[in-house]
């Protein structure tokens, strides 16, 4: 079922400016589900539930730079 997520998420066309993100957007997409998954209602709560899960994210995950930060978080989901 989280393969299938995955492959969802991957879909998704990201509005980021590519030379400006370190993060893949399937990455911050799906440590969002998840850690919202498990009651994060913050993005400070993203970042830490990301952090604590990361030994396990990476089974599933590129992570090319570990785990976004809580601003990452914000900036991506308050981008206009």
């Amino acid at each position: 079922m989280f393969k299938e997520l995955l492959d969802s998420f991957s879909e998704i066309e990201d509005p980021r400016q590519g030379h400006k993100t370190e993060h893949l957007l399937v990455d911050i997409l799906a440590i969002t589900v998840c850690a919202i998954l498990t009651h994060a209602d913050s993005f400070e709560d993203i970042a830490l539930y990301g952090r604590l899960k990361e030994d396990w994210l990476r089974r599933f995950l590129e992570l090319p730079n570990g785990i976004p930060s809580h601003d990452t978080f914000r900036r991506v989901f308050t981008h206009h």
